[in-house]
């Protein structure tokens, strides 16, 4: 699913009985993700905060493509590594998160042209980068 401009996007998320391991729907998709273990949790699936990782190495290879393809440009292969590391006195947050993108057939400065268009337009990236406002509420029943 992708969000149009105004488009409001909204996932669902469920403890499913087993403490740390819960059950995430995303449209029609629905998949298990787990606390990680060093937090109690399984540590078996997917966790939270590679869910992000994985959400900015899904939306930069998905712009660089369209992008290449747009402009002419001859990328014949694409991959990232993206990584975060914990913060060392807050883990509340992440000391940083890096992304490594490696492209195959192109020029360097086509390359930037491209990483360029994904940083330009990405709103999980720019979210990120920007620190955007995130409301929390909660019901109780």
């Amino acid at each position: 699913m992708s969000a149009s401009v105004g488009e409001t996007v909204t996932i669902t998320s469920a403890a499913i009985g087993l403490f740390g391991r819960y059950l995430i729907s995303a449209g029609k998709n629905h998949f298990v993700s787990d606390q990680r273990a060093a937090a109690g949790g399984p540590g078996e699936a997917i966790t939270a905060g590679e869910l992000l990782l994985s959400s900015l190495g899904s939306c930069s290879l998905g712009l660089i493509q369209k992008n290449a393809a747009e402009q002419g440009i001859g990328l014949r292969d694409a991959a990232t590594a993206v990584s975060f590391q914990r913060h060392a006195t807050d883990p509340t947050r992440y000391e940083w998160i890096r992304i490594a993108v490696k492209l195959s057939g192109v020029t360097a400065s086509q390359a930037e042209v491209l990483v360029g268009g994904f940083t330009s337009t990405c709103p999980i990236y720019n979210t990120l980068k920007r620190g955007g406002p995130v409301e929390i509420s909660w019901t109780v029943s």
